[in-house]
């Protein structure tokens, strides 16, 4: 009898940038950034089922928006990793799509990490494997910094990573207006200031040290994505007049936004107010977090 291998799951956990900046423009057209980036606890959910042929079905509440599945960075992920290890096995991926599309938390890229971290374990492969870095950063430049999902500070266009920051549990609300945002978009109304130098890795890890800190590291792209999503600005103000905010922000090049909070109480009563005044946003109390296991 034919041995039939379990299903593998792993959850594909929203990125966010809670600091962006934009240091300068390369040669070949890309930007270089700077960007301290956590997880949240809101994620897809991606299963493989071991099988002969390679599928992806993808169901839930923005699957809809996904796009082609020829395009899913899923597939992309795959591809990139079977050029660099041969003979891997494959499988049928199944993906719920909980997280917005196209909002700025790189929903795509922490899909394209957990399709790499599925297949290292269908196969054997070590998470520090340099195949699998590559493979990720040949996928997207945000899907490195979602391959072991932990806090750090990402530079260049995503390849170069300090190592795993010691930060505070951060209760938050985001909220997504409900409108797509594409990066090349904001980037065309984006003016960049030169001279900008890059920040220590010497990120606070006492809470409300991190909140100065993150006053004085915003994110450049807010209003260049403002310009394009005029809705962020509403996102913003609402989010900063809950009580108990702490700080208010865009994540990457949005919709999506965020405010803090000094618990998960404050910010799960904020995300009531938020979704009760406003039906058509996506709202999600959630918390960010130095790594996800």
């Amino acid at each position: 009898m034919a041995v039939v291998e379990a299903s593998l799951v792993d959850a594909a956990f929203a990125k966010i940038n809670l600091t962006l900046r934009v240091l300068g423009r390369r040669a070949d057209g890309y930007h270089e950034l700077e960007s301290l980036v956590v997880f949240a606890d809101v994620a897809d959910s991606l299963t493989l089922v071991p099988d002969e042929t390679l599928t992806l079905d993808v169901f839930g509440p923005f699957a809809s928006a996904s796009g082609k599945i020829d395009d899913n960075l899923v597939l992309k992920a795959f591809d990139a990793l079977q050029q660099r290890v041969e003979g891997l096995k494959v499988g049928r991926f199944t993906l719920d799509k909980k997280l917005p599309v196209a909002a700025g938390i790189g929903g795509g890229s922490a899909d394209a990490a957990a399709a790499l971290r599925l297949i290292a374990r269908l196969n054997g492969i070590a998470i520090g494997d340099t195949r699998l870095a590559a493979a990720a950063l040949a996928t997207g430049a945000d899907v490195p910094v979602c391959l072991e999902g932990k806090a750090r500070i990402m530079r260049g266009v995503g390849e170069k990573l300090s190592p795993p920051l010691r930060l505070p549990p951060l209760p938050a609300v985001l909220v997504n207006p409900g409108v797509p945002l594409g990066t090349k978009d904001v980037f065309g109304k984006f003016t960049l200031v030169p001279g900008a130098k890059l920040a220590s890795d010497d990120v606070p890890a006492e809470f409300d040290a991190l909140i100065h800190y993150l006053e004085r590291n915003g994110n450049d792209l807010t209003d260049a994505a403002i310009a394009c999503v005029p809705e962020i600005a509403t996102v913003l103000d609402a989010l900063s007049a809950q009580r108990g905010a702490r700080l208010a922000r865009m994540s990457g090049s949005g919709a999506t936004c965020f405010a803090l909070f000094d618990t998960s109480e404050a910010a799960a009563a904020a995300a009531n107010v938020l979704e009760t005044a406003h039906r058509g946003w996506w709202v999600a109390a959630t918390a960010f977090a130095a790594a996800h296991s």
